[in-house]
């Protein structure tokens, strides 16, 4: 069936994805990497924070569909598409004093080309102060000042969020996933004074920061908010089919909202970023 190959492909992207939110620390190995001047970025959060930085230290970058309409980006060789393995050959070619990948995504590339003597890091992202921390060593690594970028990031969340409404993210439906507290999306939801119905719960998923939810645990929680991701693009019409859809207040009071992957689940890029948080400013903020 077509939602079972759906389903495997989301979990498997999100398993690896969890790989990259296993701890909050950034990065996991101590960089003592400085004044870098080509950059090749295996990770399109970190290439748009070292553009954002400085551009002109960024000389190679992931093939991310993020970056495929983004005239920013358009004169930046690509080194990988899609989920093709990164051309290590080309890599090396652009001369890197430093590339940059994702735990768990570029393991494999990376390993190689720190066996060839050229300077890598790792990053992991699950928490907002995890961005923080990222944005500091990216700017160390290149011998920028992170400040200004820093700033940015605190327009996007909200001082004092005053409601604090009960919500429930769903990210698939069989099995129906949800992020706890130890995930990008957990925190992100929290810092917009959201109540995480998951937020505390542990299970025995597979995947990093998320746990699955049986039909009767949703219906027990009955969100004043539901917030459904569309990494599988039916989900939304297929969870209208389960017969706990109507009977839920999130439903009953039109407080259902769709997100997309990037910025939510995986972080992906500042303007994935920026979008997700406005996003959650109307669907969390105003009554």
């Amino acid at each position: 069936m077509p939602w079972i190959s759906s389903a495997i492909a989301l979990i498997l992207t999100l398993f690896l994805f969890s790989c990259t939110t296993a701890t909050t620390q950034i990065p996991p190995q101590k960089s003592n990497i400085t004044s870098a001047t080509r950059v090749v970025s295996l990770s399109s959060l970190a290439a748009d924070i070292i553009l954002q930085l400085d551009k002109s230290k960024l000389v190679g970058i992931t093939g991310s569909s993020l970056f495929k309409n983004d005239s920013k980006f358009e004169n930046i060789p690509r080194v990988s598409e899609g989920q093709s393995p990164p051309n290590l050959e080309k890599i090396v070619s652009l001369k890197p004093d430093l590339v940059i990948g994702t735990t768990g995504f570029s393991d494999v590339p990376m390993q190689k080309l720190k066996q060839l003597g050229i300077p890598t890091l790792s990053t992991q992202i699950n928490s907002w102060k995890s961005l923080e921390q990222l944005t500091k060593t990216l700017a160390q690594a290149i011998d920028v000042d992170p400040q200004p970028l820093l700033n940015r990031y605190k327009t996007l969340l909200p001082n004092n969020p005053t409601q604090n409404p009960s919500t429930l993210v769903l990210v698939s439906r069989q099995p129906i996933l949800t992020p706890n507290k130890n995930s990008w999306a957990g925190d992100l939801i929290a810092r917009f004074g959201a109540k995480n119905i998951a937020a505390e719960l542990q299970g025995n998923s597979p995947i990093g920061g998320y746990v699955t939810l049986s039909a009767e645990k949703v219906l027990e929680s009955n969100p004043e908010v539901l917030i459904v991701v569309n990494a599988e693009p039916t989900l939304l019409d297929s969870l209208k089919k389960e017969p706990f859809w109507q009977k839920l207040q999130a439903t009953k009071n039109n407080r259902v909202y769709v997100f997309d992957y990037y910025g939510l689940v995986n972080p992906g890029s500042l303007n994935a970023i920026e979008k997700a948080s406005e996003q959650l400013n109307k669907a969390l903020l105003v009554k």
